[in-house]
């Protein structure tokens, strides 16, 4: 059995594939920058060129990516984003905007004049891991399965923030019933594919986790 594992967080990625006929220390590992961060540097490289950027893609964590993209904007240069790629950086698109973050729809983007230079945002590259493994002779064209930790706040209400909803979405998902403390488990934080919830699904009480 071939098992892909990637943890995603702030300033690494940190990859593992498990193999069942290695002994377990002898799995293949990786360390690499992170999806963040990548796209933080990317954005950098952009301002110091004084490039105009548009962000598409999807939904993907912020942090040093957030940061890049206010500076972009500090250092004068414009910065578009469709509306999936702006809540990257808030659940508000009208916060994002009055940030000086251009919003556009996905329709406008194609429209940009070719010298825009488009990124896309995504927390997950399987074809960049991939090609990373397949430089050292390691397929991953035979995995059973990918297991891939990250972890986003959700969207949360106006006036709450971020990481309060998140610590309460932690104690809601680990902890259901106070009463019931033994039966916590980690596992409650895993869903399979096919049964991630969507954002604000009343059943996970509008504490879903982003796919």
């Amino acid at each position: 059995m071939k098992v892909l594992t990637v943890d995603i967080g702030t300033g690494t990625q940190d990859i593992y594939l498990y193999h069942s006929e290695l002994d377990i220390e002898n799995g293949f590992k990786l360390v690499v920058p992170s999806p963040t961060m990548m796209i933080y540097r990317r954005l950098k490289d952009a301002t110091r060129r004084g490039e105009t950027v548009a962000l598409t893609g999807v939904t993907m964590g912020g942090g040093p990516s957030h940061w890049a993209a206010r500076d972009h904007v500090q250092e004068g240069y414009t910065l578009y984003a469709t509306p999936e790629a702006a809540r990257s950086f808030d659940d508000d698109l009208e916060v994002v905007q009055e940030s000086g973050i251009r919003v556009i729809g996905e329709d406008q983007v194609g429209s940009l004049p070719s010298e825009v230079q488009r990124i896309e945002l995504k927390d997950f590259d399987f074809p960049a891991l991939t090609r990373a493994f397949t430089e050292f002779g390691v397929s991953l064209n035979d995995l059973d399965a990918v297991g891939v930790a990250v972890f986003d706040h959700g969207a949360a209400p106006v006036g709450v923030s971020d990481r309060q909803f998140r610590f309460d979405y932690l104690a809601e998902r680990l902890i259901p019933d106070p009463s019931e403390l033994a039966g916590s488990a980690l596992s409650r934080l895993a869903f399979k594919r096919g049964e991630i919830p969507e954002k604000n699904d009343p059943a996970e009480g509008s504490r879903a986790l982003r796919p």
